[in-house]
């Protein structure tokens, strides 16, 4: 299991008892550094409409995940991440760049059987 920096970001934010409480959880997990490979890729779903313009931190987490040869992207993000009709843009947009795109799905989504 993995997480990146900006995940480490995000649950950092916020009311301080309840980020300490977040950052517990995520304590200990193997992290994934935004590289400039990931800022490039992240770029790049902006840039061809894959992640909207106002969804960059999205791209982020996409990029990363693609970069680092993420098998799964694991979120709660419907609007712009784990969305089924962006689905093949993104996966296009990392394969043009010469990534494989991560399988994006929602945790209970990767529990079923």
């Amino acid at each position: 299991m993995f997480v990146s920096q900006i995940v480490v970001e995000e649950v950092a934010a916020g009311d301080p008892d309840a980020a300490a409480l977040r950052l517990r959880y995520v304590e200990g997990i193997n992290l994934l550094n935004l590289t400039e490979a990931g800022l490039a890729l992240a770029e790049k779903l902006l840039a061809d409409g894959s992640v909207p313009m106002e969804a960059e931190e999205d791209a982020l987490h996409i990029a990363v995940a693609a970069v680092h040869g993420m098998d799964y992207l694991l979120t709660w993000n419907c609007r712009h991440i784990a969305n089924a009709t962006m689905r093949s843009r993104i996966e296009a947009t990392c394969s043009d760049a010469g990534y494989g795109a991560p399988v994006i799905c929602t945790p209970e989504e990767l529990l079923e059987d």
